[in-house]
């Protein structure tokens, strides 16, 4: 048997295999990706399998391109020697609202619940309940199992979910819910198991295309950056992060309306809205322009800025860990962070710093440090798998 994780997004499909034994689960035996489904793409699948990587070319119609993926990728497993029994699909699913507190096996009226949330993760939700309900045609006879990125956070105390509005709207939905959850359910785990302090007060950094950070405490969320959107909070790639709520009203009197202004905030804003360049770390470090580098350190300097008030949320700080596909591979922002971290007894050591580049989990503080530093490759795929294992097993 086996659970099969999958992140299903506007042009992409990730996925990875997870066997189990004696209803735990393993190490994944199959990952990988299929890309270019987005209108006029050249859809072609990426995997990973004992070890080799692989390609294909795939030729997909114009009409139903997702489902069609999805038969691409039910014949790869059919082919695929040494595949175990699928008995369970995985999903990542942004936002679970007040409802979904837990993981969930999907039904008509769950879909039909989770659709009400789409307008607060218009870029991640629409494409995570398409593709349940892609493979729910694709494999009908597997329960398909919605995992919330929501869900870590349902420990916020009330004091930081709640906004300073009236009754009415909170009752409306209106508050913090905060996301990345299944990245630090993860994040969080390894550093139960491999550090002494990890039950104590934790700042995890979720840093890539979207951003994020949240404070810990006895391995329980209890501060966040994301909000009621995944907006809030750091400079993202494409996303502005918090924002003066004026901005919006000055730019509804200057005749914007709801969908410019929503390309604007999620899709024109962050590291590519002030570099001019790209929504890519990787390619601005290696750009000299004066665009390329006040972007990136309005990135660090944000990082920086929303660590102080976690930190101070926590009232001190025992462990740092450091995520997502910019906290695991950007040595130099560690480092930057680090040293301006440093008035509180973060020493980060330098060769373990440059050592540490996205496969391994891996301490990099110095011997003399008052704070661990961690960097802890996330693997969301793994964190969803087992939750739906603990729900089909139930």
């Amino acid at each position: 048997m086996a659970i099969l994780s999958v992140n299903a997004g506007s042009s992409t499909l990730k996925f990875s295999l997870y066997p189990l034994d004696q209803k735990q689960v393993q190490a994944q035996i199959l990952n990988g990706s299929i890309e270019g489904l987005e209108p006029a793409g050249s859809p072609e699948m990426f995997w990973t399998f004992q070890g080799q990587s692989h390609s294909r070319s795939l030729s997909l119609g114009t009409e139903q391109v997702f489902a069609q993926a999805l038969l691409s990728l039910r014949e790869l497993l059919a082919e695929l020697t040494g595949i175990p029994h699928m008995q369970a699909v995985a999903h990542r699913v942004v936002h679970g609202g007040t409802s979904y507190r837990a993981s969930v096996v999907v039904t008509d009226a769950v879909l039909a619940d989770l659709t009400q949330l789409n307008s607060l993760a218009p870029l991640h939700q629409p494409h995570n309940l398409a593709g349940i309900r892609a493979f729910t045609r694709a494999f009908p006879e597997v329960p398909q199992v919605a995992c919330f990125d929501t869900a870590f956070h349902a420990t916020l105390p009330e004091l930081d979910y709640r906004f300073a509005l009236p009754e009415a709207l909170y009752q409306q939905g209106l508050r913090r819910y905060g996301f990345h959850g299944l990245s630090y359910q993860y994040v969080m785990g390894v550093l139960l198991e491999h550090s002494s302090r990890g039950n104590g007060r934790v700042l995890m950094a979720h840093l890539g295309n979207g951003a994020s950070l949240c404070a810990a405490r006895e391995g329980k969320s209890c501060a966040t950056t994301m909000g009621f959107s995944a907006l809030d909070g750091l400079m993202m790639g494409t996303r502005t992060g918090s924002l003066d709520a004026g901005v919006t009203l000055y730019l509804l009197e200057q005749g914007w309306d709801h969908d410019r202004l929503q390309k604007l905030l999620y899709k024109q804003s962050g590291l590519l809205g002030v570099s001019g360049i790209s929504a890519d770390m990787r390619r601005l470090r290696a750009d000299t322009s004066a665009s390329a580098r006040l972007a990136v350190d309005m990135f660090t300097y944000r990082v920086l800025r929303e660590s102080g008030a976690l930190i101070a949320c926590l009232q001190g700080l025992d462990v740092l860990a450091f995520s997502g596909g910019i906290g695991e591979h950007d040595v130099a922002l560690r480092t930057d962070v680090g040293q301006r971290l440093a008035w509180l007894g973060v020493a980060i050591d330098p060769m373990r710093n440059a050592q540490a580049t996205g496969d391994q989990i891996m301490a990099i503080h110095a011997p003399g440090s008052a704070i661990e530093v961690w960097v802890v490759p996330t693997d969301e795929g793994v964190v969803a798998a087992r939750e739906a294992a603990q729900l089909i097993a139930a």
